[in-house]
């Protein structure tokens, strides 16, 4: 278990408990300490436990008594901690790490972990995606960076909050995108489009000079700018506005029958596309023959990508060649 994972579960717990945990952990180790140091007196490491909680919170039975001189110095150390330190560090960390999950709600404190998923502003895109994503696999380290976001309850989302923007280097320091595997940029709806977009940029000109190799994926609203983003650094543009418009009209003009919506939302939630290079036995191949290939290993072929032209359910004499790209179907794994 490492630091984040230590940190993700202990400060989601309950202050009392986080605190009985702490005094079960000073009191096992003078118990075991009492056990090494005389183990006549204190036959077992259960007896020199119960001696450590007795003692420590000064009840004083008498019944284990610590006989030699280093065993009298171990039970002055114990009453001092019970009576004294012992509450004064409950009391110490009782304030740490009430401060510290405000701190962490608030979005002060810096991320340490890696190979996190990256994800700026939070809007009801970015809360289903959190949900998505901590629900395939909730071992997926995230963090968020949002600077109109006063305060995110660290218990109550799967997310590393750091409050700030995320085209200043600062902030992105504090997101540790050097080791980061990947970017998610959401477009801000506070903002005009133009604006978004402008915001969008800038924040992937910080990430991709903070971080050159890792995949950057960003929202562009306007078309005019998906350009400049690519220039920027971004590796997929996702273009929100053209995605719904195209939606819209589907909805608008589909057979009676059909959802579209609803078929492509069943279908992205069961099904990824993946691009892949022509397999050696596909070259010179029909469209069919490839289909039936994919078939037989539970994947669909959609289409095929040549020289940039995207070429949906072709015919079925169409004929692959060896430099193209295909667009298939399967299974999320």
């Amino acid at each position: 278990m490492n630091i984040e994972t230590f940190k993700h579960i202990y400060f989601r717990l309950p202050t009392i408990v986080r605190l009985l945990l702490t005094i079960l952990f000073v009191m096992v180790l003078f118990g075991v300490t009492i056990h090494i140091i005389e183990p006549d007196e204190f036959p077992s490491i259960f007896d020199g436990i119960w001696w450590a909680f007795v003692t420590g919170a000064t009840v004083g039975y008498g019944d284990y008594v610590p006989l030699t001189p280093v065993g009298r110095i171990i039970g002055i150390l114990l009453i001092l901690s019970g009576g004294g330190l012992l509450t004064f560090y409950i009391a110490t960390l009782s304030a740490a790490t009430v401060d510290h999950e405000r701190d962490l709600s608030k979005g002060k404190v810096s991320f340490k972990g890696n190979n996190h998923i990256i994800i700026v502003g939070w809007n009801e895109r970015t809360r289903q995606l959190v949900q998505m994503i901590n629900s395939k696999d909730n071992t997926i380290e995230m963090v968020l960076i949002d600077r109109s976001l006063d305060h995110l309850p660290y218990k109550h989302f799967p997310v590393h909050f750091i409050h700030g923007d995320p085209s200043e280097d600062a902030t992105l320091v504090q997101a540790n995108v050097e080791k980061a595997a990947s970017v998610m940029i959401t477009s801000d709806i506070t903002k005009t489009e133009r604006q978004a977009d402008i915001a969008t940029i800038l924040a992937i000109i910080a990430i991709r000079g903070n971080n050159p190799v890792v995949p950057i994926n960003a929202e562009i609203l306007s078309l005019t700018q998906a350009d400049n983003a690519i220039r920027a650094g971004a590796d997929t543009i996702i273009s929100s506005n053209d995605f719904m418009s195209t939606l819209f009209y589907h909805e608008l003009f589909h057979n009676e029958d059909t959802k579209p919506f609803d078929s492509i939302l069943h279908l992205l939630n069961n099904q990824q596309f993946v691009n892949l290079p022509v397999p050696e036995q596909l070259v010179n191949k029909s469209f069919k023959e490839a289909s039936i290939f994919f078939l037989n290993k539970r994947e669909l072929l959609t289409g095929v990508i040549r020289d940039n032209e995207w070429i949906m359910n072709p015919v079925n004499d169409f004929q692959i060649k060896e430099k193209d790209t295909l667009i298939t179907l399967t299974a999320w794994k």
